[in-house]
């Protein structure tokens, strides 16, 4: 049988009940996990009455996942590769684009600020493209800012005393 992979959640609850079982207090345990100091109590009030198990058993919070690991895997392996491989006009992954492949590929739709969550946790930060005409040339632009800007740009007039 398959052992089920264990939540971040879920290992925090551990590690704070395997440091109160050593005798750590409250506070120490609180800051050594990152949660606030109550929820602390909170675990140990379980820990006393079921033990370890009773934290391992704590039911997760919030909306399951839509996608599993392997699919997150698949959208990152898809993002790394170019938006223009996929139909997009441009080599620009943006929100929309992000949504449109997840749907695409799993025929899950996300909002938004859910798609940029989505792709905090694969590692991806937001970019800024350069804005500079791939047709430009280094060259010419460093020759005009040397010969031609200095005999356009105004001089101070002299002034008459």
């Amino acid at each position: 049988m398959a052992q089920k992979r264990l939540s971040e959640a879920t290992k925090k609850r551990l590690k704070a009940g395997r440091m109160l079982l050593a005798g750590k207090g409250c506070a120490d345990v609180a800051t050594a996990v990152g949660v606030a100091r109550q929820t602390v109590y909170t675990w140990k009030g379980l820990l006393d009455e079921g033990g370890i198990d009773a934290l391992r058993a704590v039911p997760e919070r919030g909306r399951p996942a839509q996608l599993d690991e392997r699919q997150l895997a698949a959208v990152r392996a898809t993002l790394l590769r170019s938006p223009t491989e996929h139909g997009f006009a441009t080599e620009l992954w943006t929100l929309k684009r992000v949504g449109a492949v997840i749907e695409r590929l799993h025929g899950v739709r996300f909002g938004q600020t859910q798609i940029w969550r989505i792709l905090g946790s694969l590692g991806f930060s937001p970019q800024k493209p350069e804005k500079r005409a791939i047709e430009r040339n280094e060259d010419a632009v460093r020759h005009w800012k040397r010969r031609t800007w200095p005999r356009l740009k105004k001089k101070p007039s002299e002034t008459v005393d």
